[in-house]
């Protein structure tokens, strides 16, 4: 039940914008190097954007599926919580 659990957009979307933040990140870096800039820019708004839309939709997943089946949703909340932290990570590291 997992696989189908996994195939839910309330699954799988906090997890590939989260991943989609991480790429605009590399991507930015690889792009434009490193630089402390005074104004944040576009893409650093993106990202945030990014991150706080992710938010409504990952309790939605919870509240929703976590009554029903615990174990794969704990299992899906915990890869959701690793790509956002791998997100994070990547702009704390380069700022």
């Amino acid at each position: 039940m997992r696989q189908s659990l996994m195939k839910q957009p309330s699954a799988s979307l906090p997890i590939a914008m989260s991943l989609t933040a991480l790429a605009l990140v590399l991507g930015h870096a690889a792009m434009f190097g490193i630089v402390h800039e005074t104004d944040e820019g576009t893409a650093a708004h993106i990202v945030q954007l990014l991150m706080v839309a992710q938010l409504p939709v990952i309790a939605f997943f919870a509240i929703k599926w976590l009554p029903k089946l615990p174990s794969p949703t704990l299992k899906i909340l915990a890869i959701q919580f690793v790509a956002a932290l791998a997100a994070l990570a990547s702009v704390y590291f380069f700022t």
